[in-house]
């Protein structure tokens, strides 16, 4: 945490809301909770409560200023503006970028390389009625883009269910034509019907059908 600088994340949280001093769960300890869960692959809003609560004497020295509870963290999750840290998190991953542009990998290749990859994230039909993915079953789809380059994610995209990655890999072929990219045989499959694509395109697959390339 130590390169997000306090104050360029309060003008984060003022350019779309106001920073209230009195609020007892402020945005900086949402933004806290929220990378702490991420990075210990927390499940649910009651196991980052529990978690975070085991170890409540260590709170304050890592930044936070309130006690956790999970209903207080779901109002702030549904309520704050979610652009917030997204415009935190893009000079972040620009930095980030920058610092890894020398890595050995990034000599050896020229251009930027990519993986791209995507989850099926079930859901139930008569909550989210307008997410069908089959007769009885609800479904999203998470696409994402990784600059291998420091494993960055530099791009997602939550789509219906039956949405191909094949068609956001087309989307990035046409804004950068000459990048090099890595993934999963099946999506290779599905993306032979776009080999008269202009740009030259070399595929080197491995021995597990599973594997990526």
């Amino acid at each position: 945490m130590e390169r997000i600088h306090p104050e360029q994340f309060h003008r984060c949280v003022c350019r779309y809301e106001k920073e209230d001093k009195a609020r007892k769960f402020s945005h900086y300890d949402q933004f806290l909770t929220m990378a702490y869960a991420q990075i210990t692959s927390r499940d649910s809003l009651s196991d980052i409560e529990i978690s975070l609560r085991s170890h409540r004497e260590k709170l304050y020295r890592a930044g936070f200023h309130s006690v956790i509870s999970h209903s207080t963290l779901s109002d702030a999750n549904n309520s704050r503006d979610w652009r917030i840290f997204s415009d935190l998190a893009k000079p972040l991953i620009e930095s980030t970028r920058r610092a890894y542009a020398d890595a050995p990998l990034a000599k050896e290749l020229k251009g930027a390389v990519y993986a791209l990859d995507s989850t099926t994230i079930d859901l139930c039909l008569k909550l989210f009625p307008w997410a069908r993915f089959r007769k009885t079953k609800a479904a999203v789809k998470l696409h994402t883009l990784i600059d291998i380059w420091g494993s960055i994610p530099v791009f997602i995209s939550i789509t219906d269910g039956k949405k191909s990655d094949v068609s956001i890999l087309t989307l990035f072929l046409k804004r950068e034509p000459f990048m090099s990219w890595i993934a999963a045989i099946s999506i290779l499959r599905d993306f032979i019907k776009f080999i008269h694509h202009p740009h030259f395109l070399s595929f080197e697959l491995g021995q597990n059908s599973d594997s990526p390339v």
